[in-house]
């Protein structure tokens, strides 16, 4: 499975700073690296237009020094203007070394090029109003805006505004991602977020950024069940359950059996819809080694059949993707009657059903749910998390907006399960259809329904073979 770039709490980013620095680096060549870094991002992308760098007290408003010095020196011309004094003994060092003019953060007049680097991470409250203002004002005016690590007013590990944050160009992170690079309402605050190499260790980290998958064709041997069996327990909803039948179909998947309740719903001849009316037909159907993944959720409904043929499900002991309706009928049973190992794909409101509301973060809440569930978890949104029991965690890049539309995520479940069943490992099956998801979203452009998905799912398989 690839990873992505590692994602740091601000603890564990400061932990990995003090390793460096235990090493025998000192706290001030951390900051040289971090500056130059950054110039040189500042340097491709505006080259020798006007620059104002905005820099606070402490050891994100040195880094800012150390960018105004470099670009400086290569013909760019910089101003700088500060919030205060310097306050940290490195900061105190950049500053002496740009050696030039330093004007009133207040005061600042426009430039065509501004670096927010005012705070960064670590903030715990938000900026004073006067100084939210300015800082909105100068980003509104500048054709190119650069935020040093995160714009100033958010907070690292929650993705939250602490207070007004206008929109940058581009978002520079410094040695590793932060979770709000990846979680709302942050992840909206720029355009273009880079990670600047600064020589940090991040080979420790348990939380990643959503990569693109590696994925593989079937071999010479391969057979429709060798590629994996699927079962899609439908319910009152016909069309959610063929939505997620399709989806499976299309993920890899050998074959799939849609095990539906009343009247068949004519969709594709290669799924194979099974009439099921009663629970103990659908344990019937189930009782089949060859299963490689069971959904449910999609259409099954909420009554008493519903909940009937939900047990039979689990009780059938096959690899399980719970999705929709299902994680409501478990939020009536408790936790315990989930099986672990299974892929849980709740969105906000199901989570609260079949979780509480549990403290902190999204990434700390969707970790303690994989926790308590021991099972896998997707907790959906437009910042999707996939944790899992063991604290792994992977954080979803923001997606296509139009996903906000009816069915896509029973397709996301359909293909959790075509992916479960080809791999065997529910959380590089719940990465993988997040990642195609979403890949399928990009492509299918403005304005799509959720069979549009299904069209642009081949091509996004064979973009990762």
């Amino acid at each position: 499975m690839m990873r992505g770039h590692a994602i740091l709490t601000g603890a564990e980013m400061r932990e990995a700073e003090q390793a460096v620095m235990a090493a025998g680096i000192p706290e001030y060549m951390l900051m040289e690296r971090a500056g130059a870094a950054a110039a040189e991002i500042v340097w491709r992308a505006g080259g020798k237009r006007d620059l104002l760098v905005l820099c606070g007290p402490g050891n994100n408003g040195g880094d800012g020094f150390v960018i105004a010095r470099l670009l400086r020196a290569r013909g760019v011309a910089v101003r700088v203007a500060a919030l205060g004094k310097s306050r940290t003994d490195s900061s105190m060092k950049a500053r002496e070394a740009w050696g030039g003019p330093v004007e009133n953060f207040l005061d600042a007049a426009p430039a065509t090029q501004i670096v927010d680097a005012l705070f960064g991470t670590g903030l715990s409250r938000g900026l004073d109003a006067e100084v939210a203002t300015k800082l909105r004002a100068l980003a509104e005016q500048a054709s190119f805006s650069y935020a040093l690590d995160l714009p100033s007013g958010v907070q690292t590990d929650t993705g939250e505004l602490l207070s007004d944050v206008p929109g940058m160009g581009v978002c520079i992170a410094l040695g590793a991602l932060k979770p709000a690079h990846m979680l709302q309402p942050a992840a909206t605050c720029w355009q273009r977020l880079v990670c600047a190499d600064i020589g940090i260790e991040t080979s420790h980290a348990k939380m990643h950024r959503l990569a693109p998958p590696q994925l593989h064709r079937p071999g010479p041997a391969a057979h429709k069940y060798s590629r994996g069996l699927v079962a899609v327990v439908g319910g009152e909803m016909a069309g959610a359950g063929l939505l997620a039948s399709q989806a499976a179909a299309h993920g890899g998947s050998g074959m799939v059996r849609h095990l539906v309740q009343g009247q068949v719903q004519e969709g594709p001849g290669a799924i194979i819809a099974e009439r099921t009316d009663a629970a103990q037909d659908v344990a019937h159907r189930l009782n089949d080694g060859r299963f490689r993944a069971v959904l449910a959720g999609p259409g099954l409904g909420r009554g008493k059949g519903a909940s009937d043929r939900l047990t039979a499900v689990l009780a059938a002991g096959h690899p399980l993707v719970l999705d929709a309706d299902a994680l409501v009928l478990l939020a009536e049973e408790g936790l315990n009657a989930v099986p672990p190992g299974a892929v849980l794909t709740p969105h906000e409101g199901e989570f609260v059903r079949l979780f509480g509301n549990l403290p902190g973060s999204k990434v700390e809440r969707a970790l303690e749910a994989a926790r308590r569930s021991r099972s896998t978890l997707i907790y959906k949104g437009s910042d999707s998390i996939v944790a899992a029991p063991d604290g792994r965690a992977v954080l979803s890049p923001p997606g296509s907006s139009w996903l906000s539309t009816a069915g896509t995520g029973d397709v996301l479940a359909g293909l959790v399960a075509a992916r479960l069943a080809v791999t065997g490992d529910g959380f590089r099956a719940a990465c993988e259809a997040l990642w195609l998801h979403a890949e399928a979203a990009r492509r299918a452009g403005a304005a799509f329904i959720a069979d549009d998905l299904l069209v642009e799912l081949p091509a996004a398989i064979a973009s990762r073979l």
